[in-house]
């Protein structure tokens, strides 16, 4: 059963628990002043068109903000855009989308005063899915779509926009998202900050799958066939009495009980499953004290990484296999393969439990809290967590052995580590995706050749694996910022940046480099400034400044204030007040290369042709494109994953 298929199925329950709590709230018979039962509360399906076309949402003042991050944003994304190409074919007609699957998103609860609809539970889901109609409404092509689209998102009368969510204090921030502006989080309330970073993430995040020739068929099937169940009472008391009882009375148990309740039952000696019940209770709390839904992860990490031997073909039809069995019913998975996993006798669960479940969920808790925070040696997993990879955790795991020391399973991480993180920034320089959908198949693959590997066949094959790429640095001459790619590039330059400055003998200082908001953030600066008029001589077209205007070899990671200060001035004049800044800005001018020995032997050492620039033209442009180039050729080379195993 796929994940779509499990969210269906308890769809099903929800609705049916949602009509069992409704009934007992129904009571009496007077009517109001607005004509409406006095206990009257209304429970109905609802597609995403039916729930936004025409409607307006509000939340009271003391509603919790917007809380949602990237790991609930991307789950959504997986979700649906599993769902969707379960059925999706290119050859067929667009009509042929009403057959197509459907997706259930769980129920919203809606107070109605006079008219006017209140969020009671639900808001978390309805602005995430405006964010993602809001980027897709800047995908499409189609005049028709995209005004069908915008429909859901807002309407217009006397030529002045009004959000279907309509929040005030959140309309500015709605409103720069819709109009493709840059919105400056900084100092905002927790709301603002979210919906600014959250629409980031689905721009980083949005599967390259559901792009070009799928899009529209994706839009009809996000539309159509997404249901909700909107829950209305005409009273506050009534909409928090079934949401408080919906909470009260809860769902059923997650996977985790049930697996847990499964080994468990299969230990026929009492003591030592009163100890595995507790090893199990211990596991699962440290994992919970990193996150919501951690020792869920873990576990399918774990199952995944060391035993899923398939997953689902790419293509219309074909059924779910271990990899995908595991990420949404590993409970039942495990009871399915029992014989597989050697689990025959008591002491066999109990081994499950007290030597793997133990083993591979601290090193999953180790790797988590490395790439939640740079630690010396594994500096790689926050490096690919910031490019919101989740697929690491399994390949991670996919080599380690339980009877293995600690030293040469590190040496095993920081090797996979190293090869991620090449393999990831390879494809962003090329334009790829690596969004969990795109990249979810090929990281399975990784998984299964790298299964349990000592440290130097594990180098042997992850070298193999970059050699045959085909898509390198040197592949792509024009890598450049373009409208959905500014986190991934900020990152980039952050870490060229200090490669350069570290291998110069400098402190890091890439914490403060990758920082994006707040008073003390970094940002993107072109060293020419928007004018396309001081480059007519060299730019016919506006068009074409703006495309050099923006590849990497013109751009710098600045703070933000200077920007404000000095962004917008001719290069001749900024240029000087480079000189306070990083060496990647400074090298621009004359005097980074006066008095400053540990540059100079970096750059005989890596042979890499800095000089200063006097002025920047295109000529100019065209040089620093190469090196830095090359520069991302020397941060992410494949020798790392030798270098990095003999640590």
């Amino acid at each position: 059963m796929a994940a779509s298929d499990v969210v269906c199925e308890r769809a099903e329950l929800l609705y049916f628990d949602h009509v069992g709590v409704i009934s007992r709230i129904e009571q009496g018979g007077h009517m109001t002043s607005e004509g409406h039962p006095a206990r009257e509360i209304d429970g109905k399906g609802r597609t995403v068109r039916e729930l936004l076309g025409g409607h307006k949402y509000s939340i009271d003042y003391y509603q919790r903000e917007y809380k949602w991050q990237t790991k609930q944003v991307e789950e959504l994304i997986n979700d649906l855009a599993g769902k969707f190409l379960e059925s999706y074919d290119d050859g067929h007609e667009r009509a042929a989308v009403a057959d197509y699957g459907h997706y259930f998103l769980g129920s919203i609860i809606v107070s109605d005063k006079q008219g006017q609809k209140f969020i009671i539970d639900g808001q978390q889901r309805l602005t995430t899915l405006t964010l993602l109609l809001i980027f897709i409404q800047h995908q499409l092509a189609d005049p028709e779509q995209k005004g069908q689209v915008a429909d859901l998102i807002f309407s217009q009368r006397f030529g002045k926009r009004s959000f279907n969510l309509d929040i005030p204090e959140r309309m500015p921030c709605m409103e720069a998202l819709y109009s493709g502006e840059t919105v400056d989080s900084s100092d905002q309330q927790e709301s603002i900050a979210n919906i600014s970073a959250r629409y980031s993430d689905i721009e980083e995040l949005f599967p390259e799958e559901l792009a070009g020739s799928a899009l529209p068929y994706f839009v009809d099937w996000l539309i159509e066939n997404v249901h909700f169940v909107e829950i209305t009472a005409y009273s506050d008391k009534d909409a928090y009495t079934i949401f408080e009882t919906m909470n009260d009375r809860g769902l059923s148990l997650t996977p985790a009980d049930m697996l847990k309740g499964y080994l468990l039952a299969n230990i026929t000696d009492a003591p030592r499953r009163n100890s595995a019940s507790g090893v199990w209770k211990e596991r699962v709390g440290a994992l919970i004290d990193i996150g919501k839904d951690e020792d869920a992860d873990a576990i399918k990490s774990w199952l995944r990484s060391q035993h899923a031997k398939n997953i689902r073909e790419r293509k219309r039809g074909a059924v779910p296999q271990d990899f995908d069995l595991i990420g949404t019913e590993f409970h039942r998975w495990v009871r399915d393969h029992e014989d597989s996993l050697g689990l025959k006798a008591s002491q066999d669960f109990a081994r499950f439990i007290e030597r793997d479940f133990v083993f591979y969920s601290r090193w999953y808790e180790r790797l988590r809290r490395a790439a939640d925070s740079l630690t010396q040696g594994l500096e790689t997993l926050n490096f690919n967590a910031e490019h919101n990879f989740t697929l690491q955790y399994p390949v991670l795991l996919a080599p380690l052995r339980i009877e293995e020391s600690d030293s040469i399973l590190l040496s095993k991480i920081r090797v996979v580590g190293a090869y991620l993180d090449i393999m990831i920034n390879r494809r962003i320089w090329n334009f790829r995706a690596i969004d969990y959908s795109t990249m979810q198949y090929a990281m399975f693959l990784v998984m299964r050749d790298i299964r349990g590997k000592d440290v130097d066949d594990l180098v042997t094959i992850l070298c193999q694996r970059l050699d045959s790429e085909s898509e390198t640095f040197t592949s792509n001459d024009n890598f450049r910022l373009h409208g959905m790619n500014g986190r991934q590039i900020h990152r980039l330059l952050a870490r060229m940046t200090d490669y350069l400055e570290t291998r110069s003998g400098f402190s890091s200082r890439y914490t403060e480099y990758v920082q994006r908001g707040g008073k003390k953030a970094y940002e993107i600066e072109h060293i020419w400034a928007d004018h396309p008029e001081r480059h007519a001589a060299e730019f016919k077209h506006p068009s074409d400044f703006e495309d050099y205007r923006n590849r990497i070899g013109g751009l710098l990671l600045l703070p933000k204030t200077f920007n404000a200060s000095y962004g917008d001035l001719p290069y001749a004049e900024k240029r000087k007040h480079y000189g306070g800044h990083n060496l990647l800005a400074r090298s621009l001018h004359e005097d980074a290369y006066d008095h400053n020995p540990g540059f100079s032997r970096f750059i005989d050492a890596s042979g890499l042709e800095f000089h200063p620039h006097a002025k920047f033209e295109k000529a100019n442009l065209d040089e620093r494109q190469a090196l830095y180039r090359k520069l991302a050729e020397q941060v992410w080379r494949p020798e790392r994953l030798a270098q990095e195993a003999a640590l």
